[in-house]
């Protein structure tokens, strides 16, 4: 029994994807350094926890939603979309899937609200942004095309590098707002690669993202420019001077970004073969974020 609360628990938190708070994090770090302040290691690390924490949430309610619906039992897992099936397995525990959306839910609102102390009210317009986005996403956001594709983007940029940046500084600056447009493209552009394999069983529960509504011939052409907006944000941010020289590091993903779009293209309307370039996304996200803090701090 236990181990079945277990795999429940940790199979909806979907661990192999928490990657990617750590990395939108980092860059909100990295524009409080280069803005020249001195960073407090403990506000980081709870800063760390809460991003953490709003994706394990997001996640599990996801799953448990996705239960609920029936969607796990029309869909086949990839390695990057279906859901982990731990709640098909064992569902006489899907409850421990919403438990965990809410208890780390909950835990997120105590240290945005602790910062909300500690920097003041400045900083709840985006904590209750970012509550509203991880209670609506499953259930209302899906049903929209355009908030769909642009929301996690916006949870993952904006509101994880900002809030970041604003922990740290005590103030909003065009510094971090720049940088969190790469992470907003980049991740929106995750998503919506990520729901390719998943077009029928989405759209028969009552989805409607943008493969559903458009097609995946225009949402291909959706992710190239995204990802061309992503690079394009980073040289707009040094010409503005808003970011140093160094940063271009991150532009030798380019060449990948290429290769990716290339994949995606060609592969589109074959799930099996598209699965590799949907890892290549995956590596292109992390790398690019992970080369722009480094290039952020080098510039300092």
């Amino acid at each position: 029994m236990k181990n079945n609360k277990k795999s429940v628990t940790l199979g909806s938190m979907r661990i192999p994807f928490l990657v990617l708070p750590p990395t939108c994090v980092g860059l909100g770090v990295a524009s409080a350094v280069y803005t020249g302040t001195t960073i407090n290691i403990l506000h980081v690390a709870l800063v760390l926890m809460g991003a953490v924490l709003a994706h394990i949430s997001v996640n599990a309610l996801n799953e448990y939603d996705d239960f609920k619906t029936g969607l796990d039992f029309k869909t086949s897992q990839t390695p990057f979309s279906g859901g982990s099936k731990a709640i098909p397995e064992n569902p006489g525990k899907a409850h421990h899937a919403l438990i965990t959306g809410i208890v780390s839910l909950s835990l997120t609102i105590l240290i945005g609200l602790y910062f909300v102390c500690v920097r003041g009210w400045m900083l709840l317009p985006l904590g209750a942004f970012g509550v509203l986005i991880i209670v609506a996403y499953t259930k209302w956001i899906t049903k929209s095309p355009i908030l769909c594709l642009i929301t996690p983007g916006l949870g993952f940029g904006h509101l994880m590098v900002m809030g970041t940046d604003f922990v740290l500084t005590g103030t909003y600056s065009w510094t971090a707002f720049v940088i969190s447009m790469v992470p907003f493209f980049l991740v929106s552009d995750l998503l919506l690669l990520n729901q390719f394999p998943d077009i029928e069983p989405d759209r028969e529960i009552g989805r409607k993202h943008l493969p559903i509504t458009m097609g995946k011939k225009s949402c291909v052409m959706i992710y190239s420019i995204f990802l061309l907006l992503a690079y394009l944000s980073i040289v707009v941010g040094w010409l503005l001077n808003l970011i140093p020289v160094q940063s271009l590091i991150s532009l030798i993903c380019v060449i990948l970004a290429i290769h990716t779009i290339a994949g995606v293209k060609q592969n589109a309307d074959s799930i099996p073969d598209l699965i590799p370039f949907m890892g290549k996304n995956v590596a292109l996200i992390i790398v690019t974020q992970i080369l722009l803090t480094i290039g952020i701090i080098w510039g300092v």
